[in-house]
């Protein structure tokens, strides 16, 4: 079991560039698939990117590629998702998640743990 709380969030204009941070707990953080997704109101989670246990593995949906970056530090047991030429449509609620599966997935269903979620807003 790990937990996993995130911050970094904020309200930004469109066009700039937001790091989120996410920090588990426990000594097994290395043993995780990493995720990041997001949710607005009346629509499902969706996936945003995801990171392999080692870091050498990254997978982003499409309408983030070449915008987002995830990372991980597993020496500070720690994921981030750096976000740069934010669109107004990347308003959301971003959530941490942990996977105990050795391999990347789109699907919220494979990720076991979740942060409490962290608010992106972006003006336009």
């Amino acid at each position: 079991q790990v937990q996993l709380v995130e911050s970094g969030g904020g309200l930004v204009q469109a066009g700039d560039s937001l790091r989120l941070s996410c920090a588990a707990s426990g000594r097994t953080f290395s043993s995780y698939t990493m995720g990041w997704f997001r949710q607005t109101p009346g629509k499902e989670r969706e996936f945003v990117a995801t990171i392999s246990r080692s870091g050498s593995s990254t997978s982003y949906v499409d309408s983030v590629k070449g915008r987002f970056t995830i990372s991980r530090d597993n020496a500070k047991n720690t994921v981030y998702l750096q976000m740069n030429s934010l669109k107004p449509e990347d308003t959301a609620v971003y959530y941490c998640a942990a996977s105990a599966y050795d391999y990347l997935s789109t699907s919220r269903h494979a990720y076991a743990y979740w942060g409490q979620g962290t608010q992106v807003t972006v003006s336009s």
